[in-house]
């Protein structure tokens, strides 16, 4: 089992920009896929962005892609999410994942999650 705790969110303007970290600790041996979802209210947790453990391959939702960058220091068990000239439908809780394998978009492949950070964005 994977430990995780995110960290970096906050309240920005329009056109802002926020870092999202994720420290992982436990069973962190390579073999992990690291992804973060999103949850606005009243709507379903969504895939924002994964990242593959044995290369660095990376994966975004067609909503995010050109404004949000992931990445990983795997040395540090740190993931990040740098999210740039977000909009208020980026207004939600970010949590970071983690499992064995491939990169997938479905929220139900993941069994380790952190407890997520607010992130919210006014105009």
């Amino acid at each position: 089992q994977v430990q995780l705790v995110e960290s970096g969110g906050g309240l920005v303007q329009t056109g802002g920009s926020l870092m999202l970290s994720c420290a992982a600790s436990g069973r962190t041996n390579s073999g992990y896929t690291m992804a973060w979802f999103r949850q606005a209210p009243g709507k379903e947790r969504e895939f924002v962005a994964g990242i593959r453990w044995f290369d660095g391959g990376t994966y975004y939702a067609d909503s995010v892609t050109g404004r949000f960058t992931i990445s990983r220091d795997n040395a540090k068990n740190t993931l990040y999410l740098q999210m740039n000239s977000l909009s208020l439908e980026d207004t939600a809780v970010y949590h970071c994942a983690a499992r064995k394998g491939v990169v997938v978009r479905s929220s139900s492949s993941y069994d380790s999650w952190g407890q997520g950070t607010q992130v919210t964005v006014s105009s």
